[in-house]
């Protein structure tokens, strides 16, 4: 069967499209935080309480998403979420003072916390319904986003300093996969909890003295309370997400005003963070088949923390490249390991962890922001290599279960 009429193939595109998208809306404006810093007249402090902002956009919204799922569906969710990200970079460039960008990142948290969950539910829902694996290979793509919007934003501020021009060129981009995107999403989400199969025949087979027109009562699904286990994994989710997101959002800075790199190099930084996620994510799912997912996050976010460490304290432009790189290949396995483990302990727990995943996305790079201000950014990035090595931790408190070998024809990059 032809990649074009598998019904896998068109759905991991289709995903995968979400994904890009969200990498790309992400890094797109974190690449340009300088201009805007310059071009609002903004303290180190003031970028921080913008960046919050977008934090606590994700943060309220988490109540609704539940409430939007079973509305909307994750495909229209997914849909109408990044239509509304790409507008919101255009609404940030023509934003007049702090106040009105203050307003615009708050709601772009709130869209990047809908698109997060929607399109999760979109990839656990793919490989529940073909028994596939490809979860890790979505989360590359995210980082292939990130990277494609460091390109493009490097190659806009050579040419352009117009932050409108640049942003104008991202939303046709983005618009372009959401034509994509509407293709092949699924138009049902595959159940989260998969009932067992005997159970299932047990309940397509009823007794012979049943009434024939009994209709099922409706089962209400209620929330219930976390347990230990779910709590390490937010954890784990939380730290490993601030790292990530401080590198997309404070390394432009970081290279551009300590390691004093030049304005066209500064956006490099992100291109090398997620140059380097995206390859350790695309051989993911086979070093969780050989070493097991505990393993891949406790060396991987060990080797983000160390590398970082040790650029900070050497200084200087190449280090600090040769630190981003090893925070890129460790931390790249860490989100699509606990979403796998998440999954595995039922939907409540997947929505609590995704919540906790954008919400550190969002709001823990701000917290580096005020370290900034209080100290310098050296100390700041210094925060983020303590929580690699948060993961390290909290990972060994979480039972992690092997997963299903990979597929052959999933074993090698496509």
């Amino acid at each position: 069967m032809s990649r074009l009429h598998d019904p896998f193939r068109r759905g991991q595109l289709a995903i995968a499209a979400l994904f890009l998208s969200l990498g790309f809306q992400y890094a797109t404006w974190a690449a340009r935080i300088p201009a805007v810093k310059a071009d609002l007249d903004l303290s180190a402090a003031e970028v921080g309480v913008l960046l919050m902002a977008a934090g606590v956009g994700a943060a309220v919204s988490f109540p609704a998403v539940a409430w939007l799922m079973r509305r909307m569906g994750s495909r229209r969710l997914a849909l109408l979420s990044q239509l509304g990200l790409a507008l919101l970079l255009l609404a940030l460039a023509a934003a007049p003072n702090y106040p009105v960008a203050l307003l615009v990142m708050c709601a772009d948290g709130v869209l990047v916390g809908c698109l997060n969950v929607a399109m999760n539910a979109q990839g656990a829902a793919l490989e529940a319904r073909h028994e596939r694996n490809t979860m890790a290979r979505l989360h590359a793509v995210f980082s292939a986003g990130s990277l494609l919007a460091a390109l493009l934003a490097s190659g806009m501020t050579a040419a352009t300093g117009s932050v409108m021009a640049h942003f104008g060129v991202a939303v046709v981009l983005l618009a372009a996969l959401g034509v994509t995107a509407r293709t092949g999403l699924l138009d049902e989400d595959a159940p989260a909890d998969r009932p067992d199969p005997a159970g299932a025949e047990a309940a397509a087979e009823p007794p012979a003295d049943a009434p024939a027109a009994a209709e099922p009562e409706p089962v209400r699904r209620r929330w219930t309370v976390p347990s230990r286990l779910t709590l390490w994994m937010c954890c784990a989710m939380v730290f490993g997400t601030v790292a990530e997101g401080a590198m997309n959002d404070w390394s432009a800075l970081y290279l551009k005003d300590v390691a004093e790199a030049s304005a066209e190099l500064a956006p490099l930084g992100i291109a090398v963070v997620s140059g380097m996620m995206v390859v350790a994510r695309l051989f993911a799912d086979g070093w969780r088949s050989r070493w097991g997912d505990g393993r891949v996050v406790l060396l991987g976010s060990a080797v983000a923390g160390t590398g970082l460490a040790v650029a900070l304290v050497s200084g200087g432009v190449a280090p600090a490249l040769a630190g981003f790189a090893c925070m890129g290949l460790g931390i790249a396995a860490v989100t699509p390991c606990v979403y796998a483990a998440a999954a595995r302990q039922g939907s409540d727990a997947l929505t609590l962890v995704a919540a906790m995943g954008t919400t550190g996305l969002l709001a823990g790079p701000p917290l580096i922001g005020f370290i900034a201000g209080a100290s310098n950014l050296a100390w700041g990035m210094g925060a983020v290599a303590a929580s690699a090595g948060a993961v390290a931790l909290c990972s060994t408190r979480i039972r992690w279960t092997a997963p299903a070998p990979v597929a052959q024809s999933e074993a090698t990059p496509a």
